[in-house]
């Protein structure tokens, strides 16, 4: 058995033919859950989840972009509750770093993302439901603060890159990381794979997001989460047919699939 989820993909960033081939060449793919950026791919990813089976949305605001203003958040809000029983987590929502990193500016306005990501914090509570969340480097504790303040336990981070000190504290509050493709060339992202319990680790793609290593120049694709599992095992040390199975039932377990 080699059946995964996706627990992280941007299904509606990619092209109408892209999506039919994903989800007919991926038999052996459960479930994806794709994420959303902003309204109108919220809305793109709640018509894939009428359209496809497999696909289970997440609705939310991706904070590596411009700040919402109150009308348009408020907008976004009012959409999300109406269609809240459709969705399986509020996402991908966090904090801006390589948009914060990029521009420079002393004047970010940091406050304000996080003033956002605590409207979502407070929902997700309200709502009963996982939060997705981005949030790497300095901006995890941050993040890690509001989770703890509101008492919130189904949260995953995706990607996630961080300090030990971070890591620690992740496990700790029984949250979530998924791991990309990258896993295969990336020593850092190894690090964290071999000191987090294997009981908290989902896998993702984050595509259409491009890879490098053996993926450079591919489109990115669920069936490249093979070559994930197949390193978690190696640095697990774990036989791949276990890694397969736990993975899958995390998942299952923290969506609620």
């Amino acid at each position: 058995m080699k059946t995964m989820i996706d627990s992280h993909i941007h299904l509606d960033h990619y092209r109408d033919e892209e999506i039919q081939e994903i989800i007919s060449s991926s038999p052996s793919i459960q479930s994806i859950i794709s994420v959303s950026y902003d309204l109108e791919s919220a809305k793109r990813n709640l018509l894939l989840s009428e359209k496809f089976s497999k696909v289970q949305p997440a609705f939310g605001y991706h904070p590596e972009q411009q700040l919402p203003n109150e009308k348009e958040l408020a907008k976004l809000i009012t959409w999300i509750e109406s269609h809240k029983d459709n969705m399986v987590a509020i996402g991908e929502v966090g904090l801006p770093y390589y948009l914060r990193m990029e521009t420079a500016d002393p004047s970010f306005p940091l406050q304000g993302y996080i003033e956002l990501l605590e409207t979502f914090t407070i929902l997700t509570k309200k709502w009963a439901k996982p939060i997705v969340l981005h949030a790497v480097y300095d901006d995890a504790p941050i993040v890690c603060d509001l989770l703890e303040k509101h008492s919130i336990e189904k949260a995953h981070f995706h990607w996630f890159k961080g300090d030990s000190k971070t890591v620690e504290r992740l496990i700790k509050n029984g949250y979530f990381i998924s791991f990309t493709p990258d896993i295969v060339y990336e020593d850092e992202i190894q690090e964290i794979a071999k000191v987090f319990p294997i009981d908290q680790v989902m896998v993702e793609t984050d595509g259409p997001w491009p890879f490098d290593g053996p993926f450079q120049g591919l489109v990115t694709h669920p069936q490249m989460m093979n070559e994930t599992v197949g390193m978690i095992s190696k640095l697990k040390r774990l036989p791949k047919q276990e890694v397969y199975r736990q993975l899958l039932a995390n998942t299952q377990s923290f969506y609620s699939l």
